[in-house]
């Protein structure tokens, strides 16, 4: 990996020299631009054309991944360390000092399970962030390679440690850290896996780059919902899975539900739901609503328990105090 913490490739240019270079090559609009690049403590900057040769000029064959802020590519720099290069899109306008301000707030969020972002590439109208290469790719990738010939056979003990990482990731993020950073676009592509399978938070702080952008995934929710009102919430489960512990599985899926009440009130904190998954808790199920068909329209949400309490009453082992409302039963 280049060692120049300014500018890799730049070597032992003079400060002077280093300025031209910069401007020269588009770096920054103005002497502002340039102090807050000088400035910068936590982001190591990349030249754009050391990343499109070690990505082999953003081979299609290296393409990880693309999302809603970019295109991902696998790199590998000289001395054989992988890398991620997120190719952002162009819809960010934020001049550079502000972006610059805002991948450095990013850099500072260190977690065990927040993918790590290294530094960044800004020439020209290229703006690329250099993350930590995770070598199994996202959940996402995993899920849909199951039973095929690479596809690894994801236990539920594997998928639980999963859960449980990804639910602690978010809780640093969101009551943690200063400032908090809330995620917006979380989901099964935007958890990465490492070698041996343990998960990493990606695409954290970027919603802010880019505020039109956002995801609305309610089709799985639909889904639980329904197959939770039918007593029929194990449907939901993997066939293949074997020796599965049913009672534990259970407890996963209403924590989830819990996470999708309609009103934010409603739902656990995510340090609620790292110790609800954490452990095995006595659980009031979820209350739900009857859905009563209009005479001349459509079928209506009406409530008809006004709480349930996690945890469960005093005589029963506490392991948070919160108290969840069900306002409203039907997925957000």
């Amino acid at each position: 990996m280049p060692t120049n913490p300014v500018f890799p490739g730049a070597g032992g240019a003079s400060c002077s020299s280093l300025t031209m270079a910069l401007l020269s090559g588009c770096l920054c609009r103005s002497e502002e631009d340039f102090r807050g690049l000088l400035n910068l403590e936590n982001l190591r900057l990349f030249s754009y054309k050391e990343i499109r040769a070690a990505t082999n000029n953003f081979d299609r064959r290296n393409k990880l991944g693309r999302g809603g802020f970019g295109t991902v590519y696998k790199g590998v720099w000289g001395d054989g360390t992988a890398f991620a290069a997120k190719v952002l899109c162009s819809e960010s306008e934020q001049g550079i000092k502000e972006f610059l301000a805002e991948i450095e707030s990013i850099s500072e969020a260190k977690h065990a399970k927040l993918v790590r972002l290294l530094g960044c590439c800004i020439q020209r109208k290229n703006r690329i962030l250099i993350y930590e290469y995770l070598e199994n790719n996202s959940l996402d990738h995993a899920l849909q390679a199951l039973g095929s010939a690479n596809g690894a056979s994801l236990t539920w003990s594997t998928r639980s440690d999963i859960c449980v990482g990804t639910a602690k990731g978010l809780s640093y993020l969101h009551e943690e850290h200063e400032p908090s950073i809330v995620h917006r676009d979380i989901k099964a592509s935007n958890v990465l896996l490492d070698r041996d399978y343990r998960p990493k938070i990606g695409d954290f702080g970027l919603a802010k780059l880019f505020p039109c952008y956002s995801h609305q995934h309610r089709r799985g929710r639909n889904v639980a919902w329904v197959l939770y009102q039918q007593g029929s919430l194990l449907d939901m489960v993997d066939a293949r899975m074997e020796n599965c512990p049913e009672e534990e599985v259970l407890r996963y899926l209403r924590v989830g539900l819990a996470c999708t009440q309609a009103a934010p009130s409603s739902r656990p904190t995510m340090g609620q739901v790292v110790a609800l998954l954490s452990r095995p808790t006595m659980m009031r199920p979820p209350s739900f609503a009857e859905h009563r068909a209009a005479p001349d329209g459509p079928s209506a949400v009406v409530q008809t328990s006004p709480k349930a309490r996690w945890p469960p009453p005093a005589a029963e082992p506490a392991v948070c105090s919160a108290s969840f409302t069900y306002s409203e039963v039907a997925p957000r």
